[in-house]
């Protein structure tokens, strides 16, 4: 926290946080790294989802961030992605502020009349870090805290080629439920990986989405025997931290090069999803009231696939609605009194493969 009396500590502005590792949001565990592939490792570094939400009671005209974040090399593949923190009121987009990556610092984002409440979504691909927060020409005061809405899935989830950070579908669909949404999705990765299962069983959420698949097809392939006991351990280890959390899997969306065409392991895209249903049902079938199932294979159409396999920006609103709707179906969609005590903060100290989404 910066000595600057004007400038307010960030940490309880900010939302989607996992853990924490030395006052830096990360999206998985620090303690529990050595765990987990390195893809994983790798993507869980960058603050996807993080975002900070606030109020201008006294009518402030703009709310400033202090920050810093890594500064690509001339070699860096994502120098030129727009380094754009976003302002959202309700469900529209009121202005967004460009800057540069630096070591330090500030960005003045200006301020619709009234009081919000406001959310702010930084940038994401140089891991920017919010140093201070503060109003100019009246307060900003941190928002109410919602339900937790733990997300995991690959890079579908994390967001893949939605144009700005808030048009990803877990985004969307927390906005939709009123919901804090905690974005685990993982590029590349996100295989059913065990460890991962078990970083979630230690996570507080109010609701949980579990949305893998698609890169048990390509990458680490998988049979559809495999998947299913992928599948039913998974959600076993998750259950061993939130016995009755609701729980909704998504199984994977549509891949038109995977849907018929075999991996090395003999498994269509098809018979994957087959088995990941096939082991929710069973578990359902098991005793498991508090696990619903949003089959994949009809959400999205070919238009909706911005390069085939990753959704563009109105594939990912579909995808938002349906699990929405989903949500609301089994009613699982949280009241607001029921948001975690303390989950906001995020726990922990200190301490792109091809062809995969």
């Amino acid at each position: 926290m910066t000595p600057d009396p004007n400038w307010l500590d960030p940490g309880p502005f900010l939302r989607g946080v996992a853990w924490l590792d030395g006052g830096r949001p990360v999206r998985a565990d620090p303690g529990d790294l050595a765990r987990l592939p390195w893809d994983t490792r790798e993507r869980a570094a960058l603050p996807i989802g993080v975002r900070l939400e606030f109020t201008a009671p006294d009518g402030a005209r703009a709310v400033e961030l202090r920050y810093r974040a890594r500064v690509p090399g001339t070699a860096d593949a994502l120098r030129d992605l727009a380094h754009c923190f976003a302002l959202w009121e309700g469900d529209r987009c009121a202005a967004e502020s460009f800057t540069e990556p630096a070591e330090e610092a500030t960005v003045t984002i200006p301020l619709p009349p009234g009081p919000g409440p406001f959310t702010v979504h930084p940038p994401e691909s140089q891991a920017p870090v919010v140093l201070g927060v503060r109003g100019l020409g009246g307060r900003v005061l941190p928002a109410p805290r919602r339900p937790r809405w733990a997300v995991h899935g690959d890079s579908i989830t994390e967001g893949w080629w939605s144009t700005r950070p808030a048009h990803a579908w877990p985004s969307a669909a927390g906005r939709a439920l009123g919901l804090d949404c905690v974005n685990l999705g993982y590029a590349g990765s996100a295989r059913g990986e065990l460890a991962t299962a078990q970083q979630l069983a230690s996570l507080p959420a109010d609701l949980m989405t579990l949305a893998f698949g698609t890169n048990c097809w390509s990458g680490v392939p998988c049979s559809a025997s495999l998947l299913y006991e992928k599948t039913r351990a998974f959600v076993t280890l998750v259950r061993r931290g939130h016995p009755t959390t609701p729980l909704l899997l998504v199984s994977p969306v549509l891949r038109p090069d995977a849907e018929t065409a075999r991996n090395p392991l003999g498994a269509t895209l098809a018979d994957l999803r087959a088995a990941m249903e096939e082991a929710v049902r069973d578990l359902v079938a098991g005793g498991d009231d508090r696990l619903a199932l949003l089959p994949g294979a009809g959400l999205l159409t070919a238009d909706d696939l911005a390069d085939g396999l990753h959704p563009n920006d109105g594939g990912h609103a579909r995808m938002a609605s349906a699990v929405a709707g989903a949500i609301r179906a089994s009613g699982f969609a949280p009241a607001p009194a029921a948001a975690s005590a303390g989950a906001g903060t995020g726990t922990g100290s200190a301490g792109t493969v091809a062809g995969s989404a």
